[in-house]
Formats: C-alpha cells, structure tokens, sequence
C-alpha cells in the first residue's frame, strides 16, 4: 500500500528527526511504500537542514520542502498535500503527540469505504489521554468548538476539528487542499466544510495522545485571530456558492 505522510514544521529543529523517525518505522512495521514529505514553514532553526540529514529505509522516500518565509500551518500542510502521490495522505502534527500506529483504525475505515476523510479525536469516549491539555487550554477548546458549530454550522458530531491527526483517500485530499484559501490554523474548518459540501462522509476515531505544550498555537493570543479565519471561510465558501 501506497501512503504520503505529511509533517507540517517551523522551528521544529529538536522533534523533526524523532518525527521521521516514528513516521519510517510506522511504515516498516505495516509494509508501507511511505512517502515522508516534511514542509519547512518557513524556520529560523536548523529545521530543514537536520530533516534533510535524516536516512530513511527501503521503501520510505523522504522530501524537505523548504519555503522562504512563514505562511502557517494551513498553507504548509497545503504545499505537502499537494505534493502527495499516495493512495493514502495524512498529515501528522510534530512532536509525535499521537502514536502513528494509530493511524491504522482511520486506514481501515478508508479501505473499507467506511468514509472518505478520517480524523483523529481527543474527545471521543475511546481515546486515550495520557497527559491532558492545562485547564484554561480545555476551556478555549470548548469555547471554539461552540463558535464552529455556531458559526460555521460544523456538525456537533464532530468533536475535534482541530486534532492534527487525520488521514484522507489521496485523490480526495488533493482536490480539496487544492480549493482551500486559509493559510492559518482554521485550515482544518475550511476541509470539513469543503468536504461535506461535495458529499465525503467523515468520521472520526479514537487517539492516544500526550499534550505538547510546545505548540506553535497559542489559543489565549490568537483566539481573535481564528475567529477572524472562520469569518474569512464563511465569506469565501458563500461566494463559490454564488459563483
């Protein structure tokens, strides 16, 4: 089986190698042709030259895509995606906070036709945490998530838009990444809403997962920010509805 596993990074100088690390011996245990596609957003560390050190078994071929500036997180997982030539694409947050072999519940679903995007969830009653978000980090998650349902009529089904674990059928991935605007972290909002609009089913699966409080995301800063973002979505989706 063919599978691209994108890693969106910036500044990620001391968890990149651990993240192709994980990403090669998820392949070699489950028999993958992996393509590993690391995106470089634009860092000020030694991000990109210590991923491209990285040395990758048979069957993984790895890519650093470099990109002369910062744009966020949504326009480098973008630049990965629609690089991609898997059957199968995930995209895989740094830091390895969800163990990759997890990855192989939202793989069935897609093989069984079960659903067409998979995304991994922190909320769901299976899900394991091992080391939870800090109080006041919970409470914005559930404030945002209201917004989303509110605002963006985000089915209340889903319960972790935001979980940077999800897996897509590949020639779905590429067709809505490539019709995506956000370039920021409301990236995932602008997917689902794109992908329910052309009827993918989703579903979500449980998660290991241990909190990184080393997170490029900051909800308490940039709370406004993503509801800027959510706004920007609104606008656009409406207007290709018009078109």
């Amino acid at each position: 089986m063919n599978i691209t596993i994108v890693i969106p990074a910036f500044n990620e100088s001391n968890k990149i190698a651990h993240d192709i690390k994980a990403a090669c011996k998820f392949a070699q245990e489950n028999n993958f042709d992996a393509e590993i596609i690391v995106v470089d957003d634009g860092s000020t560390d030694n991000t990109y030259q210590t991923a491209v050190n990285c040395k990758t078994p048979e069957k993984v071929k790895l890519s650093v895509i470099k990109l002369p500036q910062n744009h966020g997180k949504g326009y480098a997982i973008r630049t990965g995606i629609e690089s991609s030539t898997g059957d199968y694409v995930m995209f895989v947050d740094s830091g390895s906070c969800i163990p990759y072999q997890d990855a192989i519940k939202a793989i069935t679903l897609l093989k069984n036709d079960i659903c067409d995007v998979a995304h991994g969830s922190r909320k769901m009653s299976d899900s394991n945490i091992k080391v939870p978000q800090p109080k006041y980090r919970q409470l914005l998650s559930k404030l945002f998530r209201y917004c989303a349902i509110l605002l963006m009529n985000i089915p209340a089904e889903f319960t972790d838009t935001q979980c940077g674990f999800k897996v897509y059928k590949g020639n779905i991935a590429r067709q809505l990444y490539k019709q995506c605007t956000i370039d920021g972290f409301m990236f995932d909002v602008e997917v689902i809403k794109r992908a329910l609009k052309k009827g993918y089913r989703i579903k979500e699966f449980p998660v290991t997962w241990t909190c990184d409080l080393d997170s490029r995301l900051c909800p308490q800063r940039n709370f406004f920010t993503l509801i800027c973002e959510l706004i920007k979505i609104k606008i656009a989706l409406m207007k290709h509805t018009k078109n």
